[in-house]
């Protein structure tokens, strides 16, 4: 079951409403349609450039520009490992080959069975506990190849 809703014209167009008037209601906008959604649709972009009068290709930006945001529906969950040099010091890169492989995808990717969605983040702010990942809104540091696969086994299992 998807912690999203479901793409909603209407719905999406109260969000706007919600934030529209504030000061650089772009970035709110855009992350509200995320947290509802799981993702910014495409007719989004033109939705939120019309209410505030910009370019399509300006919000266009902003969602490619941004990691946090993607542009097509989540996997039911989403696993990201994060990709700073910390982490990456400390065996991050084996650990990420090791969930490329488990799960078949690359980044930014959504498995076969629409479970999973890898993603790489930048910096979980855990450097002392590196390397680190994030299932669905759950941290975890000091991962490992056994955290890692219980983490991967979870998402068959939730």
């Amino acid at each position: 079951m998807s912690r999203f809703e479901t793409w909603n014209k209407d719905r999406a167009r109260e969000i706007i409403a919600q934030h529209a008037e504030q000061d650089g209601a772009a970035l709110p906008i855009l992350h509200a349609l995320h947290e509802a959604f799981g993702y910014v649709h495409r007719d989004a972009v033109t939705m939120v450039a019309s209410a505030l009068n910009l370019s399509r290709a300006e919000v266009y930006g902003i969602v490619t520009f941004y990691h946090d945001f993607r542009s097509t529906p989540p996997g039911t969950h989403v696993l990201k490992l994060c990709r700073a040099e910390a982490c990456q010091s400390r065996g991050g890169d084996a650990l990420a080959a090791r969930a490329r492989e488990a799960l078949h995808v690359d980044w930014g990717e959504i498995t076969a069975d629409q479970r999973v969605t890898l993603e790489p983040v930048f910096c979980l702010g855990l450097c002392a506990c590196a390397p680190a990942a994030m299932l669905d809104e759950r941290v975890f540091g000091r991962l490992d190849a056994q955290l890692l696969d219980t983490l991967l086994s979870a998402t068959r299992q939730l």
